[in-house]
């Protein structure tokens, strides 16, 4: 099954949404790569970065899930590389 590698870029305002949040990204953690949060303390906002390897679809609702949420905002953005097993950016070899 072919997947796509993307980055979803979250913006949390309610801080009551966090332990939902983090609920649904443990749902999908066999899909993500790592995970960058930072506490915006000046503004009371936290903004977190989540890298992914998954089917597109999979992707679309990870993101709708989370932009669902009370004071969560979400955007997605795909590499235009697929991440199917095997496809190596960079790697070929000069024949």
């Amino acid at each position: 099954m072919d997947t796509r590698v993307a980055i979803i870029g979250i913006i949390v305002e309610d801080g009551g949404s966090v332990e939902k949040l983090n609920s649904i990204l443990h749902d999908y953690r066999d899909y993500i790569i790592g995970r960058m949060g930072l506490p915006y303390r000046e503004k009371s906002i936290n903004i977190i970065s989540i890298a992914v390897d998954a089917p597109q679809d999979v992707i679309s609702a990870l993101s709708g899930k989370l932009g669902r949420l009370p004071g969560v905002s979400t955007k997605a953005l795909y590499s235009k590389v697929n991440g199917k097993p095997g496809n190596d950016v960079g790697n070929e070899t000069a024949g």
